[in-house]
């Protein structure tokens, strides 16, 4: 079975945010009663606090009213990769009319998104900062795609002056990151989030961070 991830309750505002973020992410999911067993190859299954009793798994993610499901999410995909946190976090940005933006960990895809706007950008980006649990050894650098100048500069200098100081940011060459994308994924959005998967997984230029010490963070 290819579903790692049960989601065990019959709380229907529960099971609504948390499948809403199971599907947005295309991760397969089972939906199970919680006093239902559980399949051998379910790795971590999520239920409600009230409900918590009723199941019998080892790795057990609780939603609380006011946890963003994103956060349980990140936990859940975390756990069946079977790692106690993430060594690298990379956040690749291709910049334009429509801003793709992919999330790598460790390599591997975990989040894609579309943004239209370098302020949704700065907030998706932040949200996603919130609501992964990283270590402080965990590095975390946003890449962005220098196809679009303009759009590049100020998203760089918003990020810049918006993100903690230990995450590093980077200009990324685009050359090639759409070179093999057959006419399908040419379409609109789809074409700009596999650009951003492309751009997170490069090296590129650093840029000189302004802030350099804090210790709000």
């Amino acid at each position: 079975m290819k579903e790692k991830i049960a989601v065990a309750t019959v709380s229907g505002k529960a099971y609504y945010l948390i499948v809403n973020e199971l599907k947005r992410r295309n991760t397969p999911f089972l939906s199970l009663i919680p006093t239902e067993p559980i399949p051998v190859g379910v790795k971590v299954v999520i239920t409600t606090k009230e409900e918590k009793h009723k199941v019998n798994h080892g790795n057990i993610l609780v939603y609380q009213e006011g946890v963003e499901p994103e956060a349980l999410v990140n936990e859940a995909l975390r756990i069946i990769q079977g790692k106690e946190y993430y060594e690298k976090i990379a956040i690749g940005v291709d910049p334009g009319e429509v801003f793709g933006l992919a999330v790598l960990a460790d390599g591997k895809v975990i989040e894609t998104e579309n943004c239209f706007s370098v302020e949704e950008t700065l907030s998706k980006i932040e949200s996603i900062l919130r609501n992964l649990r990283t270590d402080p050894l965990t590095i975390i650098s946003v890449k962005i795609g220098d196809g679009v100048p303009l759009f590049k500069e100020k998203l760089l200098r918003v990020l810049d002056g918006a993100l903690p100081s230990n995450v590093m940011l980077e200009s990324v060459s685009e050359a090639g990151t759409d070179r093999y994308l057959n006419e399908a994924e040419h379409r609109r959005g789809l074409r700009d989030i596999i650009s951003a998967i492309r751009i997170a997984g490069r090296n590129g230029h650093k840029f000189l961070r302004s802030k350099t010490n804090e210790s709000n963070h």
